[in-house]
């Protein structure tokens, strides 16, 4: 498969994307250009489905909390497949198309053995699985950076991805991610895991202080993996670092430009639906 990379990230041009595409939540984009192409990130969380119309332009998404994936690994195979089927049949009736296929990844940790799981949650929801990758390739797809790093922190680990001249050189994936910092604020504020989740996001109670040791032990993380390679910058991907001040902490650690994005956790699905076909 291949893949498109720009010399340079455009943040601006990503960004744009990502505000359209989170405007597209369960409201289809009129009049998009077919076919559709679609993608579903088995997610620690959530499973996400993504659709993107035929110039590449985000056509809609929809997303269902669920936990039957840990870390790429499917743990309960039946409730998976109703839950892909269900956001299946809600994309038909908003889309006006049965979706038959979809590309679908893997953290970089997970061996092909258990990998290839999530094809089939795919096919007995359905879906003709077309593309199985890992996470980073698939955050790649909508990035196309040509040097650096990829970083996918999702909930129970951290992935990392170094690109030369647009190809993976380096991937690897540790233990750690977004769960991590939810128990954090969850300890600090005496609090619900699924509550601590949801301020974290929502920004409403300033909990940087509280997070900064679990973000720079993610650095730590990201460093450690990234090892030798020679890397000028690094790009966070994934909802779990979607906290203000998390790319900064991140950068004066590695003594790297470190970009986030305000909507990171939707570069991996919407990069899955690129890769649909």
């Amino acid at each position: 498969m291949a893949i498109a990379v720009r010399p340079e990230v455009n943040v601006a041009n990503v960004d744009a994307f990502l505000r359209d595409a989170h405007a597209r939540f369960r409201a289809p984009l009129p009049a998009p250009a077919r076919p559709l192409r679609y993608g579903v990130d088995l997610g620690t969380a959530t499973i996400v489905l993504t659709a993107v119309d035929a110039t590449g332009r985000p056509a809609y998404w929809d997303n269902v909390r669920c936990e039957a994936i840990r870390d790429g690994v499917v743990v309960d195979f039946t409730r998976a497949v109703a839950e892909v089927r269900g956001l299946r049949e809600r994309a038909a009736a908003a889309l006006g198309e049965v979706p038959a296929s979809a590309a679908t990844a893997y953290p970089p940790g997970v061996p092909p053995s258990e990998a290839r799981a999530c094809r089939y949650v795919l096919e007995g929801a359905g879906l003709t699985c077309r593309a199985l990758l890992d996470e980073i390739s698939a955050a790649q797809a909508l990035l196309g950076i040509a040097d650096g790093a990829v970083v996918d922190v999702g909930g129970g680990s951290t992935g990392v991805g170094v690109f030369r001249d647009g190809a993976l050189v380096a991937l690897s994936d540790a233990p750690g991610g977004g769960l991590h910092l939810d128990l954090i604020v969850a300890g600090a504020l005496r609090i619900a895991v699924d509550e601590a989740e949801r301020i974290k996001r929502s920004g409403q109670v300033n909990v940087e202080h509280i997070l900064r040791p679990g973000i720079e032990r993610i650095a730590e993380s990201i460093r450690r993996q990234i090892g030798a390679e020679p890397v000028r910058a690094v790009h966070l991907v994934g909802g779990a670092l979607m906290v203000g001040g998390a790319a900064d902490m991140v950068s004066a650690y590695l003594g790297l430009p470190a970009t986030g994005y305000a909507h990171a956790d939707l570069i991996t699905p919407f990069g899955l639906a690129l890769c649909d076909g």
